[in-house]
């Protein structure tokens, strides 16, 4: 008999699901962030439209969905915003996968 619950082998394949849709419900949260933010007209409220020059940038309504998501779930800091975007599923269903750094989030482009 044995006396602890014991977890998998860190070695053995997982059969989690290939597509982040298969971690977010119909009903979570963050899919009415999702749906928020890309009805906004985000030029219209202030933000400006990436430079022509340099490395592309990320999108405001991206960094936006970050900072809405931190406050709902009471995130305050932009570094534990990069933290959460690396290891958080949801944030990573609402980024696609993107995780910009801590200066980037801190510093959201508007005019």
């Amino acid at each position: 008999m044995k006396r602890f619950i014991e977890g998998d082998d860190r070695e053995q394949g997982v059969l989690f699901p290939d597509h982040l849709e298969g971690f977010v419900n119909d009903d979570n949260p963050v899919r009415a962030v999702d749906a928020f933010v890309d009805a906004l007209d985000l030029v219209d409220i202030g933000f400006r439209d990436a430079a022509a020059t340099g490395r592309p940038g990320y999108h405001p309504a991206v960094l936006l969905k970050i900072y809405v998501y931190g406050y709902l779930n009471r995130i305050q800091s932009s570094r534990r915003l990069k933290l959460e975007a690396g290891r958080n599923v949801e944030i990573m269903w609402l980024t696609t996968r993107l995780a910009p750094d801590f200066k980037t989030i801190a510093h959201l482009p508007a005019r």
